[in-house]
């Protein structure tokens, strides 16, 4: 779901009725700590063909038998799902990151990059991923290395890997050792996921009866903010990953919602109602009253801040209709950023600051993403689909992830900025309100 704050009448008017009954609901969590999830492993399906791609291969890696998580598909899914890299199938057999390989065939197949290696039983129990990457073009060696990982981090390594891969090939980095988070609901119950970056190995942060809206990631990755209806109206909870603990941030009079952090971590823009309409406020992680930001008689919400916290963009009706607009983090310079269509919502700036995502209405009644180069102003739309809302940057700014309906579910993809490349991540039941995780330290 897109985030609007419950009473806003945009959502009511124009959200359709699945969502106008999710929102009518009230939520009565209950925490918990990170547990693995039976029910929510995801699939990926490519159903997009890029242009300019670069060739790889990757040899099936040496491993004991029974080995639990096939590292080698992880690593080549990763750099397919990048929509840079193409896989060459391989039937290569008896090589590891100690054999230097013969890259003169694999460059005749058209391969410019072949990736080995092997997985190794330690003594104390744990694994040795190994691999080693080599330019077929040049026939150079670019380098390898090594991770000890336990049965539960070989899909970790394997990300690691494909990071490493990704940079050494693009100059860009890698993002698929990052997480994400997202909102599920199965069979009347809601939970808030966190998930590796190609949707698998998720994991229940918070479990509830009723749902969850807005989940935001801090700067450092360590916490998740997100908006609670357990008080009979929206509040804002700040969820710290590692204890599992959640501290109540924001339950003043009337509506707490559309929590964004500023790059800094140290406060949290969000929508308040205290003056009676919906405006921004900024609030202090350590307490003391909020500070409003925005000073309209309208509706002002959805905050998001550009990478180097010098701007904010936010959704306003100050125009008469819902409209993207831009100001200084103290709410003034405001100026309009949308003029494309006549109801835009749900900002998100890439990492670089070069692009602005977002969801418009279109002219038969759907909602499409759209994707701005703030520099030219040129608008692009990656997605045929009619019902997409809540996208979200990888923190390398070259994959979006974001909510659409698909066969009547509701699901979660990754497309490329020029949508040339998608992917479906599955799930059982419906999954929402993705955000996309910081890149962590190795």
């Amino acid at each position: 779901m897109n985030r609007l704050e419950a009473h806003s009448p945009w959502f009511w008017q124009c959200a359709g009725a699945a969502r106008r009954r999710f929102l009518r609901q009230t939520l009565v969590g209950a925490m918990m700590g990170l547990a693995p999830a039976a029910w929510a492993q995801f699939r990926v399906e490519v159903t997009g063909v890029g242009m300019q791609q670069i060739p790889f291969a990757i040899a099936p890696f040496r491993v004991p038998p029974g080995l639990p998580q096939d590292v080698a598909a992880v690593v080549a899914a990763d750099l397919v799902r990048s929509g840079v890299l193409r896989q060459v199938p391989s039937s290569a057999q008896g090589m590891d990151e100690t054999t230097r390989p013969d890259l003169a065939p694999w460059k005749a197949q058209g391969v410019d990059a072949l990736i080995t290696g092997s997985v190794r039983p330690l003594a104390d129990g744990r694994f040795d991923v190994r691999f080693r990457l080599w330019d077929a073009v040049r026939g150079a060696d670019l380098g390898g290395l090594s991770y000890p990982a336990g049965a539960s981090q070989l899909r970790l390594a394997a990300h690691r890997i494909a990071d490493y891969v990704y940079e050494k090939l693009t100059g860009d980095k890698g993002v698929f050792s990052t997480r994400i988070a997202y909102v599920g609901e199965l069979g009347g119950q809601f939970r808030l996921w966190v998930a590796d970056a190609d949707g698998e190995n998720a994991q229940a942060a918070l479990s509830s009866s009723e749902p969850i809206i807005s989940p935001a990631w801090s700067p450092n990755g360590q916490q998740l903010a997100y908006v609670s209806f357990e008080a009979r109206k929206p509040v804002i909870y700040v969820h710290d990953l590692a204890t599992g603990r959640r501290r109540l941030l924001a339950s003043f009079r009337g509506s707490n919602s559309a929590p964004a952090w500023s790059p800094d971590g140290r406060r949290l823009y969000a929508t308040l109602t205290l003056a009676g309409s919906s405006q921004i406020y900024a609030l202090d992680l350590d307490g003391g009253a909020p500070q409003r930001i925005t000073q309209t008689g309208g509706i002002d919400t959805e905050p998001a801040f550009a990478p180097d916290g010098k701007s904010v963009y936010f959704v306003s009706d100050r125009g008469g209709a819902p409209q993207i607009y831009r100001m200084t983090p103290d709410g003034r310079e405001v100026t309009r950023v949308t003029f494309e269509g006549g109801y835009n919502i749900s900002p998100a700036v890439s990492p670089d600051g070069r692009h602005l995502a977002y969801v418009t209405r279109t002219a038969g009644g759907g909602f499409q993403l759209r994707v701005m180069d703030l520099a030219t102003g040129s608008v692009t739309a990656p997605t045929d689909t009619t019902a997409d809302e809540s996208p979200s940057f990888a923190p390398n700014g070259r994959l979006l992830v974001y909510a659409t309906r698909q066969q009547g579910r509701e699901v979660l993809m990754t497309t490329t900025l020029d949508g040339r490349v998608k992917t479906r991540l599955n799930a059982q039941g419906n999954v929402r309100e993705p955000d996309w995780g910081p890149l962590l330290p190795v």
